[in-house]
């Protein structure tokens, strides 16, 4: 969908430097060229040359006219999403990222495509439904270029309910719709932790927290005003990086201005975290968040040697005290990269089960719910290979005896962080005596361990 009103309001922004929108199959072919999709075979300098890696999602795609910048783009589950945001300033030079509000808007716009069209995957006629009428619902989403609501899912794929003007002019664009019934909240705090170990003395271990505060609320009325706390045990490391919905009507500045980019000082803001807003009538994402917390849940340790024909192989893992001891689900996983099918394994695990995969190229240590009492467990074992073919996984990382264990886990009602919804801190301005449900979790998201007795790939470079 193109919008000639945003395309004039960029030429005004940027006068003789102004670069046009191509037609949208230049644009298509061109998109395609800047991500690898298309002749990838061929070595172009300016976009294969080392010194330029991207980091994010944003493209700098070259046009006839000149280069088209930013470009925001990724592909999901064999689709491509991308857009190209306004940037209300000159582009000469080239803003910093993060001062370009557009890339937010255009990246939750381009995210509620992704929740609306992908849970249709596997379904092609249903997925071509979605997408017919997905530009009917980009005229209520994003009417002249701005999105209003960003929630694809919850917009009336008619044009039925377009002309009619809401009851209450005081109703904010993203209430899509009234509640009726009986008032009820429910928040969900999911956090995710990614790791790097490496078990060596000379590499420093690296770890990320970042949370997600997720938002249904059925309450009656056109603009009905809700306050949601968050707040952090005595000590616990202060919330971070901090990004909240637009729904939010009011924020204390010193929430946004702690990065994880800065060193922590005395004074950095720790708490409660006072979120008032209006909340859409879909669920959503109040806030996002990271945090710098001292430990990884689970530390660990990995060797894998070759000796002759066979591999040998020793992992320990150590749940961590100050860590809730009851998982949904946890195990490990071991793929054996560029080599053939398990053909013999002798191994000895002191707590849990392993499984060995349909395809013979993957163990999968099953830890269960809870790590024994000790916190720790072992798995040694010794296997030899046999012929591979295309069926077995290769990797260009994973060479030789440069190899990982990923770990998989949830705990239930439990954060990293430790921060909660104190339900009796949610104030909701409408009578009647609401139901209030708090949930927490805590989810692995590429938790690696890499082999200590091999290179391994490093994820930051650890002088500066």
């Amino acid at each position: 969908r193109r919008y000639p009103t945003v395309e004039i309001r960029a030429e005004t922004f940027n006068g003789s430097t102004h670069v046009p929108v191509p037609s949208d199959s230049a644009f298509l072919k061109a998109l395609l060229f800047e991500l690898r999709l298309i002749d990838d075979h061929i070595f172009v300098e300016h976009r294969d040359t080392c010194t330029r890696i991207n980091h994010s999602s944003v493209y700098s795609v070259r046009t006839e006219g000149g280069d088209l910048w930013p470009v925001l783009a990724f592909q999901k589950t064999g689709l491509i999403y991308a857009c190209l945001p306004l940037v209300e300033e000159t582009l000469e030079p080239r803003p910093p990222l993060l001062t370009v509000s557009g890339l937010s808007q255009g990246l939750a716009l381009l995210l509620g495509i992704v929740d609306y069209i992908s849970p249709s995957r596997k379904n092609e006629a249903e997925m071509s439904a979605k997408i017919g009428q997905l530009r009917n619902l980009l005229i209520q989403a994003c009417p002249l270029g701005t999105p209003l609501n960003t929630n694809i899912r919850s917009l009336n794929s008619s044009f039925d309910d377009i002309q009619e003007m809401p009851t209450d002019e005081n109703q904010p664009a993203w209430r899509s719709n009234t509640y009726k019934g009986k008032p009820q909240v429910n928040v969900c705090i999911a956090e995710k932790v990614k790791c790097m170990q490496y078990d060596k003395r000379d590499v420093v271990d690296m770890w990320q927290v970042y949370g997600a505060v997720n938002c249904k609320c059925d309450i009656e009325g056109s603009a009905p005003n809700v306050t949601l706390s968050l707040n952090l045990p005595t000590n616990g490391p202060p919330l971070q990086d901090i990004v909240v919905h637009h729904c939010v009507t009011s924020i204390d500045p010193a929430m946004l201005m702690s990065s994880s980019a800065e060193p922590l000082d005395d004074s950095v803001y720790n708490g409660p975290y006072k979120f008032p807003f209006i909340p859409p009538s879909d669920s959503f994402n109040l806030c996002y968040y990271t945090s710098q917390v001292p430990v990884p849940p689970i530390l660990g340790g990995y060797q894998l040697v070759e000796e002759g024909s066979q591999l040998k192989i020793t992992v320990h893992l150590k749940l961590h005290e100050s860590i809730k001891n009851s998982f949904e689900y946890c195990e490990a996983r071991i793929p054996f990269f560029n080599r053939g099918p398990i053909t013999q394994l002798e191994y000895k695990v002191s707590y849990g089960q392993l499984d060995l995969s349909r395809e013979k190229s993957l163990l999968v240590w099953v830890i269960g719910q809870k790590f024994p009492k000790s916190l720790e467990v072992s798995l040694s074992g010794t296997m030899s290979f046999g012929t591979a073919g295309k069926e077995h996984p290769t990797d260009y990382v994973c060479t030789g005896n440069t190899a990982y264990v990923k770990l998989y886990f949830r705990i239930p009602d439990f954060t990293l962080t430790g921060c909660y919804v104190d339900q009796h801190s949610i104030q909701i301005f409408v009578p009647g005596k609401p139901k209030i449900t708090a949930s927490r979790e805590l989810i692995s998201s590429d938790y690696y361990i890499w082999n200590s007795k091999a290179p391994a790939p490093m994820v930051y470079n650890t002088v500066f």
